[in-house]
């Protein structure tokens, strides 16, 4: 992602502040003599001159290999490679009209029920849940990291073990009573392995940071600035 391209998600304005700033930077590029083009040659478009600039104002830190070990220690379960759960869960969907409490209740009566070996989980799925897994008994099939929400596989990943969660999962979608029945953390490579991706990601990161400083000093200047300016 180009340094523009990032400094664009950053900023929220209305257009006629972008266009602003967008001719103060472009005059502050030209005036740098970051503009400068062989004789004949095609003057460097917009995205040219502010990348140009943007290359010149910030210096993003490289990231030292401390840092690099501390992102390590910190993101391994995000870093695992080859994680695998296998899973079965009771959606209790949540849309705008639902009431929270009352469902709530009846998520917990369900989970109760189960947990006292009172009720069978692949009838009560296909009676209650609101996902097509439902059909299958509320059968998830073998999941990965990357096709769960993250609030449902750290769930998972928590419980570790085969066997009926004994809380409820609160996600975007709604409450779900989960069974798992396997769970691979995966293989967490070591530093050395990832040394490159993650200085790249903490590179990515603090340009992200810097970017979003850059921008908001700008409002700042602008807002202090009569609109012809």
């Amino acid at each position: 992602m180009s340094r523009v391209r990032t400094m664009e998600t950053t900023q929220d304005s209305e257009a006629p502040m972008q266009q602003r700033l967008l001719r103060h930077l472009r005059e502050r590029a030209l005036s740098l003599g970051l503009g400068g083009s062989p004789a004949g040659a095609e003057m460097p478009g917009d995205e040219q001159l502010l990348e140009a600039l943007l290359e010149h104002d910030l210096r993003v830190p490289e990231p030292s290999e401390q840092e690099c070990r501390r992102y390590h220690e910190a993101h391994a379960d995000e870093l695992r490679q080859g994680a695998l759960a296998e899973a079965d869960h009771i959606l209790f969907a949540v849309t705008d009209t639902t009431p929270i409490e009352a469902l709530r209740r009846h998520a917990e009566s369900v989970l109760n029920a189960l947990l006292a070996g009172e009720a069978d989980f692949a009838r009560l799925a296909r009676a209650e849940s609101n996902c097509p897994s439902a059909q299958v008994g509320g059968n998830l099939g073998q999941l990965t990291r990357e096709q769960c929400v993250p609030e449902f596989w750290a769930a998972l990943a928590r419980h570790g073990r085969a066997g009926l969660l004994p809380r409820l999962v609160t996600t975007r979608f709604g409450l779900h009573v989960v069974r798992l029945h396997r769970f691979d953390p995966g293989r967490l490579p070591p530093f050395e392995e990832l040394r490159e991706s993650l200085a790249q990601r903490l590179r990515q990161q603090s340009l992200v940071r810097a970017m979003a400083l850059y921008a908001e000093d700008l409002r700042r200047q602008f807002e202090s600035r009569p609109a012809a300016a």
